[in-house]
């Protein structure tokens, strides 16, 4: 039996471990499906599922986005919740979780792409008619700005086929698999250059791709990743929740493992997920609204002025110096993390472990340090602090052992101190907090 004190032990270990794996394959059985910006490798949530849980056990991301933690944690026989309020979030989580036999799912995929050219071909004038009542005025208005009317139709063919077609149980394979021929990493069916990256911009004569052709390439790409070792694993939960108000009972989860957005917004997830989700029948006020709930966003709001952790005011005093509104919007950013840390908190088990991966954020010349702001809410929030590790995200793939906080500001895991041109390499952080 494991103890809180061998977890706490296990958790330091697990943050000394090699944490870049740049040497593996992060689009291994399905997580390449669908592009998604700033996802962790699947080699990470694994290894600390496996160092901090055993099977049977239930593993949380409260904020799963593209479902990286909750299909790793299936894959290794543990009970799987994800919480995320964006739509296709769970769309591509679903589709990943639900198992799709290769040759019966490409047989219906074949037979969409084939009903799909038959009504481009033989029946235009009722694309046309479906096309027209298919979006509500402000909708369509932004379809026909970023989608040539040839792509219109051919993804409106596409959706009337998978209607026609597709059994409930595969719906959202083919949904997802029609949402990635338009948020693409390259090309895609609209005219937005960056659209993976969330930051799209029109580009008048940009070549954009055949839809339906987009569509049957991805659909037999994904049918390659194999899928055996989801056939009998128990079924995760996916919750339209937010990460503060997940809806679980208290001391219910055994592990967590997630990744909050970045303090400064720089991934807009919701400005891209639009150019989908608007095909698939949601109305771009409904998708402001949820963008303005998104964790991360923006916006300012009368958020609550309670004092928060030292670490994070005085990062707050200086930001104001140079930007007081950029210091306004991550002070809701802090506010914000504290509600989902204490939300951690009230549903983890005593003497388990979360474990946050967060890039740091520069803003007018402030770093912010996000991790150890987080590290300093999580303490707040009554978890024991294990040490925080970090990972090299160099182009040049080069390995750097993890820094943990368990042997004072900026030491290593032999407890050497960082160099000052080490700190500025790009980094993401990886927190380990053990609650209390």
């Amino acid at each position: 039996m494991t103890t809180s004190s061998n977890l706490f032990a296990e958790c330091q270990r697990a943050l000394c471990a090699d944490l870049g794996f740049h040497a593996s394959d992060g689009r291994a059985f399905a997580h390449g499906w669908h592009p998604f910006p700033a996802k962790f490798p699947p080699q990470l949530p694994r290894h600390f599922i496996e160092a901090l849980s055993t099977p049977g056990d239930v593993v949380l991301d409260p904020m799963f986005g593209s479902g990286t933690t909750v299909l790793e944690a299936a894959r290794s026989g543990r009970r799987a919740i994800g919480c995320d309020i964006d739509p296709l979030a769970r769309l591509i989580a679903k589709a990943k979780l639900a198992p799709a036999p290769p040759v019966s799912t490409l047989r219906a995929g074949l037979a969409i792409v084939d009903a799909a050219r038959r009504d481009l071909h033989e029946r235009k004038p009722r694309l046309e008619r479906d096309l027209d009542e298919r979006f509500d005025r402000e909708t369509r208005e932004f379809v026909d700005y970023w989608f040539p009317k040839t792509r219109q139709l051919e993804l409106t063919a596409l959706l009337r086929a998978i209607d026609a077609l597709a059994h409930a149980e595969a719906r959202p394979f083919f949904e997802m698999t029609f949402s990635s021929t338009i948020i693409a990493k390259s090309g895609g069916a609209s005219l937005a250059r960056d659209l993976a990256h969330t930051r799209p911009h029109r580009v008048a004569d940009k070549r954009t791709k055949p839809a339906i052709e987009a569509f049957e390439k991805r659909l037999r790409l994904a049918l390659r990743a194999e899928r055996d070792d989801l056939l009998d694993v128990p079924p995760a939960q996916l919750r339209d929740r937010s990460a503060a108000a997940t809806g679980l009972a208290p001391g219910s989860v055994d592990l967590i493992v997630t990744s909050p957005p970045y303090a400064n917004n720089a991934i807009d997830y919701m400005r891209a997920h639009k150019f989908s989700l608007a095909w698939l029948g949601w109305p771009l006020r409904e998708l402001r609204a949820i963008r303005s709930r998104c964790l991360g966003h923006d916006g300012l709001s009368a958020s609550e002025r309670a004092a928060l952790p030292a670490q994070c005011e005085r990062t707050l005093a200086q930001l104001a110096n140079a930007d007081r509104r950029k210091a306004a919007v991550l002070r809701r950013y802090f506010g914000e993390m504290r509600e989902v840390i204490a939300e951690m908190r009230r549903v983890l088990k005593a003497g388990k472990a979360a474990i946050i991966v967060v890039g740091s954020s520069v803003l007018r010349g402030v770093d912010v340090e996000t991790h150890r702001a987080l590290a300093a809410l999580g303490e707040d929030a009554g978890f024991r602090l294990a040490g925080i590790g970090a990972r090299r995200l160099d182009r040049d793939r080069r390995m750097m052992p993890a820094r943990w906080a368990g042997r004072g500001p900026g030491s290593d895991c032999n407890g050497a101190a960082a160099s000052q041109i080490e700190r500025r390499m790009h980094e993401e952080h990886v927190i380990g907090l053990i609650a209390a």
